[in-house]
């Protein structure tokens, strides 16, 4: 997708990306951008780190879920097109984070076949594209695609990345997002982004006191 405007970096299991997503799904619509649907997996980011220490209980389940499901969507790709990845990710997202609270899959389920298979086949993809979630053989795949993502904006990020008008245009980690704009906010926060990100002397923006993400497997409704 050599004429794709934006290239959007995502793991499927991250909250943040998924919001950050829906947004950009809104402008694209708006803008007629092309997206490249590309991947950064958490867990090959963090595979250096001890989850034990790092992390909550249950992100190294969670991380796991998400490379097994880039997995899948490196499959699709290969066999059914870019432009398959972003139908996939939409579905994986809407099941895992718009479904009620309680009927959302959560940690190492998300990662399995039960809860794939029936998402490709209602996609109408074949169901056999579940068997890359144990094909390791793509990990260097998800790897190098993670790397890339990295290159464009240094190490010390998470997802999603998101790169727009490359190869020369800007790229930045987020914005994350806690919860998703109207469509006039949409094309409104669009404009303010991309304008900060292409001043030469922007550095970061940052606060850590944010509220939690409006999604409905968190028993936030619409």
């Amino acid at each position: 997708m050599a004429d794709a405007e934006i290239h959007f970096y995502f793991d499927p299991v991250c909250p943040f990306a998924w919001i950050t997503s829906k947004w950009v799904r809104t402008v694209q619509v708006q803008r007629d951008y092309r997206v490249d649907w590309r991947f950064i997996s958490l867990r090959l980011l963090n595979s250096h780190l001890d989850y034990d220490t790092h992390f909550a209980p249950g992100y190294d389940g969670v991380h796991t879920a998400g490379l097994r499901l880039l997995r899948v969507a490196a499959r699709t790709r290969a066999e059914h097109g870019r432009d398959a990845v972003g139908r996939l990710y939409e579905a994986l997202g809407t099941q895992i984070f718009d479904a009620k609270a309680g009927d959302a899959p959560e940690g190492e389920a998300r990662g399995t076949r039960d809860f794939v298979e029936p998402v490709l086949t209602g996609l109408g993809l074949p169901a056999t594209l579940a068997d890359a979630l144990d094909d390791s053989s793509l990990d260097p795949e998800i790897q190098a695609e993670t790397d890339e993502a990295l290159s464009l904006t240094g190490k010390d990020v998470g997802t999603p990345i998101l790169h727009f008008q490359p190869p020369a245009g800007v790229a930045f980690f987020g914005p994350v997002i806690s919860r998703v704009p109207d469509e006039q906010q949409a094309a409104e926060l669009w404009d303010h982004v991309i304008a900060l990100a292409r001043f030469p002397g922007f550095a970061e923006l940052k606060r850590s006191l944010r509220e939690q993400p409006q999604l409905r497997a968190l028993g936030h409704e619409d």
